[in-house]
């Protein structure tokens, strides 16, 4: 079948009795569960419904948690009846990336080495979720340890796109990028070290929302590269990614990355209203890099003129050169990822998947002052982004990826895959440790998704949302679906 390929938006799987409800946000159906026109149990019967039918296409669940989600579901029902309301989430279905533990279940990272390996205890983002009332459908696709490709030599199959099944979803956030476009969630949860949350937010129509670096935990997640790692939300809709933020952000005494402050309220200043917002971009990046579809490219501009129109002010500025930023991640990536992985790599590198192991393996040759040298050129350039944008600004504008979702067919036997290079443009802010956000706005030719990259000063993820808010209501197409088989 030809990349050329229509678009097949539609509207949302429904199931008798239960009309409507996959359109559903967060705020709305947690307003009829408190309000008792709804029930939890009724939401989590409609997900795995849309899951039993649909997902054996799209693997985009690793392990479903059928009996448990409806304890937890027929709890919230009953603490929301007696007027317990535990916040945003109370009684709403996520999903986790595996490579997040919740206690009692396997944590298989996607990988024959982990396969069987029990969690002892929470994740800190399990914890708060549970503490939240909210109810775990289960865990998801990833890459092999968040890295490596969308493999055929793991225990499980890698997920797909639900806009075409010949196109892969990005990664390494696969599942949850798969499961939130296909509809069976709003919500789901997982980690970004490089683009793993916003890559597949942006090939699959949805938000990906990477945190400030330190606002949210990682105590109980499989690291991959520890300075680097975010963990956040994947969500349809921006107030959907606020509200899950809201839940699992704040100080956590397990991990000393996370920062001391309190989660400021982000729910509160969802308005839209962005008068007076200082935006800023920088086209050398990306509009004049022959990679970079032209839609891609035209969708940034729109993006910029709305928001000019709407009262914000929107300025040019000059950038370090991407290709810095990009040496500087890999460096840090490759040498943190071989230094968690060693023991594996030396004992049992076979059991890797292909390509997690070439991807980890060039960690091995990074010397101990290349990475102190790496390292010291992060604090540089995020000084130098703190200084020449956001000492002014409030608010970055880019590309998040430059062409639509590759083929599957792409990663055949070859190394490197033509798509594990340079599309994404995601590695800066994991460098620098900036919250970013995947946004969507609208489709390519191909009728593939694209979108823009929104990022902010650290702990200014209030400004994305408020962009981004703006943003959607004019071209998010959130009401448009892919069909499934």
């Amino acid at each position: 079948m030809s990349d050329n390929v229509p678009a097949r938006p539609g509207p949302l799987p429904e199931l008798p009795g239960l009309s409507g409800l996959s359109g559903l946000s967060v705020a709305e159906a947690g307003a009829r569960l408190r309000a008792g026109t709804l029930t939890s149990v009724e939401l989590v019967e409609h997900a795995l419904s849309l899951i039993d039918a649909y997902d054996a296409e799209l693997h985009s669940f690793v392990l479903v948690t059928r009996d448990l989600a409806l304890r937890r579901a027929a709890r919230a029902d009953r603490e929301l009846r007696d007027g317990v309301d535990r916040g945003p989430l109370h009684g709403i279905p996520y999903a986790l990336k595996d490579i997040l533990a919740a206690e009692g279940l396997p944590t298989t990272n996607h990988s024959r080495l982990t396969l069987t390996d029990i969690a002892t205890e929470d994740s800190t983002v399990e914890a708060r979720l549970r503490a939240g009332g909210a109810v775990l459908l289960g865990k998801l696709a990833t890459y092999e340890f968040a890295f490596g490709g969308p493999s055929t030599d793991l225990p499980f199959p890698p997920a797909g796109n639900p806009w075409h099944r010949e196109h892969i979803p990005s990664g390494s956030s696969s599942g949850a990028g798969a499961a939130v476009a296909a509809g069976f969630l709003r919500v789901a949860f997982g980690s970004d070290t490089a683009g793993s949350l916003r890559g597949p937010a942006f090939h699959c129509g949805a938000v990906g929302l990477k945190p400030t670096y330190g606002s949210v935990s990682g105590h109980g997640a499989t690291p991959l590269a520890p300075t680097m790692d975010h963990f956040g939300p994947l969500a349809w809709t921006v107030a959907d990614a606020a509200a899950a933020l809201q839940v699992v952000a704040g100080p956590d005494p397990r991990d000393p990355r996370t920062h001391k402050t309190p989660a400021p309220d982000f729910l509160g200043p969802l308005t839209g209203e962005v008068r007076g917002l200082r935006v800023a971009y920088s086209k050398a990046w990306y509009a004049s890099d022959p990679g970079t579809l032209p839609e891609i490219t035209g969708s940034i501009d729109r993006a910029l003129t709305h928001l000019d129109r709407l009262g914000a002010v929107v300025e040019e500025c000059e950038l370090p050169p991407y290709e810095l930023f990009d040496a500087c991640g890999r460096v840090i990536l490759m040498a943190e990822g071989f230094a968690v992985h060693k023991e594996n790599l030396r004992r049992a590198p076979r059991s890797f998947g292909r390509f997690t192991y070439q991807k980890l393996m060039p960690g091995a040759g990074v010397t101990a002052e290349e990475l102190q040298r790496a390292r010291q050129v992060r604090d540089r350039l995020r000084a130098a982004l703190d200084r020449r944008v956001f000492a002014s600004h409030d608010l970055l504008i880019t590309a998040c990826g430059q062409t639509t979702a590759a083929r599957v067919d792409a990663f055949g036997t070859d190394w490197p895959p033509p798509k594990l290079a340079n599309d994404m443009q995601t590695i800066p802010f994991g460098v620098t440790g900036h919250p970013a956000m995947s946004l969507p706005l609208g489709f390519a030719d191909n009728g593939l998704p694209i979108g823009v990259q929104l990022v902010g000063r650290a702990f200014g993820e209030a400004s994305l949302f408020r962009a981004g808010l703006a943003l959607e209501a004019e071209f998010g197409r959130r009401d448009t679906r892919p069909v499934l088989a």
